[in-house]
């Protein structure tokens, strides 16, 4: 580790561990892609397919799925639409107000997470092997702490 962050030519604690969550990110997202992509979906589609699992069979406003992505909230809408082309997402005005827009995970959408998930699952586990369980949950409240 200490040669990596050499290389980088950090200046400060701070910058050395932006640069390292950020290799690790990039790592760690070119797994998810790989896997995703025999299943013709991006690592970002997969993430929304999760959001929207988590308020299945209801759905979620377009707006509260975007506070859960990993890209810029105007995506969001170009995600679902071709989500929607897939036949894993389906969007509908909310009854109780029409100008807003609910997005929730189809059968197919569920049936699709259900095959995909052991596969990542493992992969994670496989990527994060080194870390302890303590070490995995002070990761993520630190990774929390990142995020407003």
């Amino acid at each position: 580790m200490a040669t990596r962050a050499q290389h980088r030519q950090v200046t400060n604690p701070s910058q050395e561990a932006t640069v390292s969550l950020l290799v690790a990110a990039g790592h760690l997202l070119q797994a998810l892609e790989e896997i995703c992509a025999r299943y013709d979906i991006t690592a970002e589609q997969y993430n929304m397919l999760r959001v929207l699992r988590t308020a299945h069979p209801g759905g979620q406003p377009r707006n509260k799925v975007a506070t859960h992505c990993t890209h810029r909230a105007p995506d969001v809408t170009r995600m679902l639409d071709r989500l929607g082309r897939l036949g894993l997402v389906a969007r509908a005005r909310a009854p109780e107000d029409r100008r807003c827009s609910m997005a929730r995970i189809t059968r197919a959408g569920v049936k699709l997470l259900a095959r995909i998930d052991p596969e990542i699952g493992a992969e994670m586990r496989r990527l994060t092997k080194s870390l302890s369980s303590a070490e995995l949950r002070q990761l993520t409240r630190l990774s929390d702490a990142l995020v407003p």
